[in-house]
């Protein structure tokens, strides 16, 4: 497969042979990790991001296989899975640009240029010191009804996230500062689609997300009021959730993913 998308004012910017061109482009390193990077740079004076994936390999491709996941190949599983939002109105990152070169699903490379959505703060950021320094009962009220609301109509569509931590709702500042939360949905890139709602990735979604507020002072009341905004589950779904959240808190914790994370946090932002 060899496609490319691009704006005139990008691809005019590049030139002949765009896409290697594209491949080669260096940044602000945001990630960079085997088979993946993740830059911020400036095009025609303008900030975006550039997702670059240059394989994954056949051990990859098993190894997810072997374990029933869908193995990542490249920009397209994100691609898709912006355009798809945009249709059920979930903001998130802009898409600009993508392409795609190879037919080998091992080797093939790809990528994807989304715009810079600017000033923002993760709810990981804003809610991280609330255990200890609670907000207005108003702002906590209405973000979990937000919450509840973006990720029922998330699962409601049959997508699922993946990663659905608090570190991937972010909202600009400018908003917070009129008291408004518009949530924005990003890191798209190991998105499902055409999932049932109570199915087994929903509930890694949700237990992912109580996960990630476990330590920010998010009460049973809280989680109550979730619910009411949520989508109608049953016991046994609530109850799987509670045994995924607490066993990924248990091994987020543990000395050995602790030492993982040094590592992983080493190749953050450079």
């Amino acid at each position: 497969m060899n496609k490319l998308v691009l704006p005139d004012e990008i691809h005019q910017l590049f030139g002949v042979d765009a896409f290697a061109k594209i491949m080669a482009q260096q940044g602000k390193a945001f990630r960079d990790i085997k088979g993946r990077k993740t830059i911020q740079t400036q095009l025609n004076g303008k900030s975006y991001f550039i997702k670059q994936h240059f394989g994954v390999g056949w051990g990859e491709i098993f190894k997810n296989l072997l374990s029933f996941k869908k193995p990542v190949l490249g920009a397209l599983t994100e691609v898709q899975a912006i355009q798809k939002l945009d249709e059920i109105s979930i903001a998130t990152t802009p898409l600009v640009g993508y392409g795609v070169r190879g037919c080998n699903p091992a080797t093939q490379q790809s990528f994807i240029i989304t715009q810079d959505l600017g000033d923002i703060t993760s709810l990981e950021d804003l809610c991280a010191n609330w255990a200890n320094n609670p907000p207005e009962a108003a702002l906590k009220q209405a973000l979990i009804i937000a919450i509840a609301q973006l990720s029922a109509k998330l699962h409601g569509a049959g997508l699922c996230h993946r990663d659905f931590y608090l570190c991937h709702f972010v909202v600009r500042n400018s908003d917070l500062t009129q008291g408004k939360l518009n949530l924005i949905l990003i890191d798209l890139h190991r998105m499902l689609m055409t999932q049932p709602q109570d199915g087994n990735a929903v509930v890694k979604d949700i237990a992912g997300l109580v996960f990630s507020a476990k330590d920010s002072g998010f009460t049973v009341d809280d989680w109550v009021l979730f619910k009411q905004y949520y989508l109608p589950q049953s016991d046994d779904f609530w109850l799987n959730v509670e045994t995924r959240a607490n066993k990924l808190y248990a091994k987020f914790h543990s000395d050995k993913f602790q030492k993982r994370l040094v590592v992983e946090k080493a190749t953050l932002v450079k």
